[in-house]
This record gives C-alpha cells, structure tokens and sequence, in this order.
C-alpha cells in the first residue's frame, strides 16, 4: 500500500516549489462578507441559525394580495395566479419578535392599514413591526397615523422610465416621496429594499443607493432575484442576465458598489451561508434561483 503524501510535497519532490494561488477580487470579497451587517430586518429571523433544518421567515400579517404594482419578478403576482396567496391574517405564533407587514400584495391598499397596525401593537407589545410596501400610496397624513419600527421600502430603478418597465406603474415620484417622508423619521429605522437583477437595474443600484442615501434612508436591503417560472418570459423580455442572476460573485460586486454611499446588506439567511465560505468558493459559487411558487410555511391563526 504506498504512501500517501499532500500536493505540496510532490511539488518539492519533483523540483517544483508550490505557489498559493492569488485572487485578489475574491480576497475583497471575502473582507467585505465578513465586515458586512445582517439586515434590520433580518434580525431574528430563523433562517440566521444554519443548524436549524427548516427555518421559516417571520410572522406576517397578510391585509391584501392585490397591488397596484405588476413586477415582472413579483412571488406575489405568481402566487395569487396559482392560486396559492395567503388569506387574510395572523401567520405565525404566540410572543413573536418580529412582524412584517405584509408579505404579500401593498398593505397600504387595505382600508385596515390603521386598524390592523394598532391591534398588532396592542397583542405583541413586544414585537418589532416591519412594514414592508412599495411607497407608492404612503402621504405624510398616513405615516402619522402608522407605528412601525422598520419601514422598508421597494424601489428597483433610478428613474421613471427604469421603474415603469420593471413595475409596469408609473409611480417613481410617489415611491421616492415615500423614502422621503420614512427617511426624515428618526425614530424608525428606514430601508429600500432592491432586487438585483442584472442586465435590467444592475447599473441602477449605486444610484437607488445614492438617492436613497440624499433622501436620509438609513439602510439599503438588497435581495437576490429569486425567478419563478410564470415570471421567466417577462424578465427575459426585459433583458435579464439569468446567468449572473445566479453569480453570489455578481451579487457581492453590486453590494460593494451601492456600499460607497449607503449602508448596504444582503438577505440574512443567505449571508450567513456566505460568512462560512472561503475567498475562491465566493468567488465562484451560484445560487439555485429558480422556484415555481412560494410557500408560507407559517400557520394562520384567526
């Protein structure tokens, strides 16, 4: 049975002397996943805990799946054409630490917006409240009725002609007043939330994180595009890079970009996937992006 040595000392043995292989863009992106934050909202979130072999997402409260926005990337559009858009309610547990609201379609087309905010507050004294809403139909006059901890808000392009294709509603102004009404709020923590997809807004994204930045947001989320199957057409249509889609490489570089004006974070349960990698496997893995419809995993309770 002969023996076995390392590489590196066949290398010598044979007159060669072992080189360590050098990458310095995956050495920058190795420092950057281990000095960036998880996300506000992320904070408490199950799918942090990598031991935990089915995490599911906070508790939300569902008010509509209608909206009045139609992404071409949208999980909720997908999920109200199949059928499978949660009703409304409660979809969680006893003593959460946090709420989002809402997963699903714009809350703040719910004439309950108000009603419901307050009976959260009142039922889970002690739970963060995450409102999560594309800003196109908040006004000053309804933040001062709402009571929320995190605000997060969407926006994907950096102009109006870049939000109409990707939203197919021409509410760029609305959404950026949006950012400026939750931005001048020091008391909640403010958010735009991004979908990075490349080859339609990956050129916007320092520029979402720029404005943002100018409007006083505190936080830009950015998410990988997660594609599903009744969306595929549409986000090709509109000239999508499913290739760098699934690039963690691509993703990070956006990341970085968007990090010399803002306080930028990608979705927690994926980094701390990341922060467990190497500089090379960062460098070169790929995410499965592709799904057919989403899941809420979380019982409703009436």
């Amino acid at each position: 049975m002969g023996i076995k040595i390392s590489w590196e000392e066949f290398a010598r043995r044979m007159g060669v002397e072992p080189q360590i292989l050098e990458n310095r863009e995956a050495r920058l992106l190795k420092r950057f996943v281990g000095e960036i934050s998880y996300p506000s909202h992320c904070r408490f979130c199950q799918g942090l805990d990598l031991t935990n072999p089915n995490p599911v997402h906070h508790p939300s409260y569902e008010l509509t799946p209608a909206c009045n926005h139609d992404c071409i990337f949208c999980y909720s559009n997908v999920a109200v054409k199949l059928g499978r858009a949660p009703k409304p309610g409660y979809y969680g547990w006893d003593d959460p630490k946090a709420i989002t609201v809402s997963q699903y379609g714009e809350p703040l087309l719910s004439p309950r917006i108000v009603e419901v905010n307050r009976m959260l507050r009142e039922r889970f004294p002690n739970a963060r409240l995450d409102l999560q809403t594309n800003g196109s139909l908040l006004t000053e006059e309804l933040w001062e009725k709402l009571d929320f901890d995190i605000a997060m808000i969407s926006l994907d392009a950096a102009s109006r002609e870049g939000h109409l294709k990707i939203t197919n509603a021409d509410t760029f102004e609305a959404v950026v007043n949006a950012l400026r009404i939750v931005g001048k709020d020091k008391s909640v923590r403010s958010v735009v939330r991004t979908i990075f997809m490349p080859g339609i807004n990956d050129g916007d994204i320092p520029k979402i994180a720029e404005l943002a930045s100018s409007l006083g947001v505190d936080e830009m989320h950015l998410q990988p595009l997660t594609i599903h199957e009744l969306n595929v057409e549409r986000l090709r249509k509109a000239g999508l890079d499913f290739e760098k889609a699934e690039s963690i490489r691509e993703l990070l570089k956006a990341a970085m970009k968007a990090g010399e004006y803002i306080d930028v974070r990608i979705s927690g349960c994926l980094l701390a996937q990341l922060k467990r990698m190497d500089a090379l496997t960062l460098f070169s893995v790929k995410r499965v992006a592709r799904e057919v419809a989403p899941v809420v995993k979380r019982e409703r309770q009436k």
